[in-house]
């Protein structure tokens, strides 16, 4: 007989009172998971942390006595632990630091004069929480929309005109077009690996990355400062030139065309067969009526199967596929799925993905 795997041991911390039982009380129900304590301030955390060692610790970042950063600076050096960022939409600057700092996802407060956001808040860090839990005992594949539903919220129900944009004169094709997909663990994967870029890389990227969409726009911009790429957040009809990168905005969804040899980003509403928004399947499947060779597609860490149809789409249309390893994915959902219907052509840990892409595209 199989030995039933222990509940997953999570420490809550939040100076809110209110915050702290909100959090507690959403994993109530889950029987894999257990809320092993609570704390108040970092420095109460850090005390609990050492005392019931949890196998992932949810925080606040503006605390009292210690704050969130100070805290994961000594956590991650004295004892690394997964974290996920609870923060709101008005400090998405200091989320982007503390995935900087180590932290492996987040999710946002819900706004408490609108209450209905609540269950999605919830949802989102209950599955966060058990993609992280399925990380030591092989892929985690989430079934249907659900993964990424809590992160987009709710469909609009009107889309934004993407105007064409002339080329500007200097416009420079790239070499290469490299587009990558992502989910939980992502931000702090694609930070990283936007630092090890060079400008020897002469390629454009797009990115689709599972993120609320009052993020997105911020993560362009700390994308932007982490090397030589100038990275933006799509508004639909942009070229993208070599040393550009577009981000998908939340919400909506991105697709690539190429028209006299220019690329061109053009954002588009999601439809109603899109089971993950920003959709990864419709940014690489776009890219892949024209890429043909000169085509590189990334799958990075996420939970579900988003980019399974791509990778496809793009192998068929004779681009590569190259996919994060177990060894450093926080969920080797996406990967996973892609590696397992042989679709990669390389499986790496992420420290090498980055050297691969800029030699792959000299």
């Amino acid at each position: 007989m199989t030995e039933a795997k222990a509940p997953t041991k999570v420490l809550v911390v939040d100076d809110s009172p209110f915050n702290r039982r909100f959090i507690a009380e959403g994993f109530a129900g889950v029987p894999e998971v257990q809320v092993v304590a609570k704390a108040a301030d970092g420095q109460e955390a850090l005390d609990l942390t050492f005392l019931h060692r949890p196998d992932v610790i949810t925080l606040d970042l503006e605390m009292p006595r210690m704050d969130g950063f100070t805290f994961l600076r000594i956590l991650m050096a004295r004892l690394p632990t997964p974290v996920i960022i609870v923060s709101s939409y008005s400090q998405r600057e200091n989320v982007f630091k503390a995935l900087e700092l180590g932290a492996v996802d987040f999710v946002t407060k819900p706004d408490f004069t609108q209450l209905q956001d609540a269950p999605e808040v919830r949802d989102s860090l209950v599955q966060k929480v058990l993609a992280l839990r399925s990380r030591a005992s092989g892929p985690a594949v989430a079934a249907g929309p659900s993964s990424t539903a809590a992160l987009s919220g709710r469909l609009p129900t009107a889309a934004p005109l993407s105007t064409p944009l002339a080329p500007a004169e200097d416009y420079v094709a790239p070499k290469k077009l490299v587009v990558i997909g992502a989910s939980t663990g992502g931000p702090s994967a694609l930070l990283n690996l936007f630092s090890v870029l060079t400008t020897a890389s002469r390629a454009a990227f797009a990115i689709a990355q599972h993120m609320p969409d009052k993020f997105t726009r911020t993560f362009s911009e700390r994308l932007d400062k982490r090397g030589p790429m100038r990275v933006r957040e799509a508004q639909g009809g942009e070229t993208l030139a070599m040393h550009e990168s577009l981000v998908c905005p939340g919400k909506r969804n991105l697709e690539l065309v190429r028209e006299n040899g220019v690329l061109r980003g053009i954002v588009k509403m999601p439809e109603s067969e899109d089971r993950y928004v920003p959709s990864v399947d419709r940014l690489f499947t776009s890219a892949a009526k024209f890429g043909g060779k000169d085509l590189i597609a990334v799958v990075l860490t996420g939970m579900g199967d988003d980019g399974l149809v791509g990778a496809r789409a793009v192998k068929e249309a004779g681009g590569l596929v190259i996919v994060e390893s177990q060894e450093s994915a926080v969920v080797f959902g996406m990967p996973g799925v892609v590696h397992k219907a042989g679709l990669a052509d390389h499986v790496l840990p992420l420290r090498q993905i980055g050297p691969l892409l800029v030699s792959e595209t000299r």
